[in-house]
């Protein structure tokens, strides 16, 4: 899509941490370094973003962050600002996994952008500037009815005049892998979102060594919606994230006899590794400085272990992204 309407494709991106980034595009289909977009307030677009404060005391920050270990501890920069993690005051850190699409959903000629989470929400972002440069509003979620829009987690928007009545409907990916269409039933100008129709079901995905050694749909669908195979018809690829058994050999006794032996060496450190984890952050978590670097020591030494057997087990199953193609009929 061309964001700034200067004739040159874009490319635009969602993250994990959440941020939105435009890689501006130039001559002969090249890309500028990626540029963070920001609401025209000067903060940055990251949906569901933000720093909270939890009833056990602790402080998740949802966003781009750089953690930085100084001689006073751990300090995490977020948007300029240093905060220092203490034992009474434990920081984490996560994402909110945005998924982008570019549209003018409005119908005033001009990007808008539309932002699905890790929430399940989807979010308009209204363009309140001009076709050649854009001033982004506030987030809006979008609804269904007077209720927000929600797939069970990990929405991956799309807009697009599905059933070719002139205005954007939205299809939505989901966790779980399915795609649902949420036909609008409004106008060009003023969307109106129906209930969900499931167009594309829910995929399978096995941790485990029951995975399948032939690729199998999975989760987190992806969406995006063309003409694939150019015969009037808007088609669907779908992209996911999915497991598969490798293809190995057939393990033989003195194999299978060490295998077992590494797992049950495992038990007692995967258990250990999570009692250290609640010192640092749980409930009954370490409350001075010396515990928490004792902790953090015995936590570094017992990861190394376990992943030092791990190395020596056969993977049960690998990861995988496919890209599956639904033609429509």
């Amino acid at each position: 899509m061309d964001l700034d309407n200067d004739g040159h494709m874009d490319l635009i991106s969602g993250s994990w941490p959440g941020e939105v980034y435009l890689f501006k595009g130039g001559p002969n289909h090249t890309f500028a370094k990626p540029v963070m977009l920001k609401h025209k307030q000067g903060d940055p677009i990251n949906v569901g973003g933000g720093i909270e404060e939890r009833a056990d005391g602790s402080m998740l920050v949802r966003g781009k962050v750089d953690w930085e270990t100084t001689d006073e501890g751990t300090v995490v920069v977020y948007r300029g600002k240093r905060i220092k993690s203490t034992p009474e005051k434990p920081l984490s850190s996560t994402g909110t996994a945005s998924t982008v699409r570019a549209a003018d959903w409005d119908g005033d000629g001009d990007m808008d952008l539309i932002v699905g989470s890790i929430s399940g929400e989807v979010h308009w972002i209204p363009n309140e500037g001009t076709p050649e440069a854009w001033a982004f509003g506030q987030a809006v979620p979008l609804k269904v009815g007077s209720q927000p829009l929600d797939v069970g987690g990990r929405a991956g928007p799309f807009a697009a005049d599905w059933d070719g009545d002139g205005d954007l409907d939205l299809i939505v990916g989901a966790e779980n892998g399915s795609v649902s269409l949420f036909a609008n039933t409004g106008t060009r100008t003023a969307p109106i979102l129906a209930k969900a129709t499931e167009i594309v079901p829910p995929g399978q995905v096995t941790y485990g060594p029951g995975a399948s050694k032939t690729p199998q749909r999975g989760s987190r669908a992806k969406v995006c919606v063309a003409d694939w195979n150019g015969d009037g018809k808007l088609d669907l690829l779908v992209g996911d994230m999915a497991t598969q058994k490798p293809d190995l050999p057939d393990p033989t006794p003195d194999q299978v006899a060490e295998y077992d032996r590494l797992r049950k060496a495992l038990e007692p450190l995967n258990k250990r590794y999570s009692e250290l984890i609640d010192k640092l952050m749980g409930q009954s978590r370490v409350r001075t400085e010396k515990e928490r670097a004792e902790v953090q020591a015995e936590l570094q030494k017992v990861g190394q272990h376990m992943q030092e057997l791990q190395s020596r087990l056969p993977r049960d199953y690998e990861t995988h992204g496919w890209v599956w193609l639904f033609l429509r009929k």
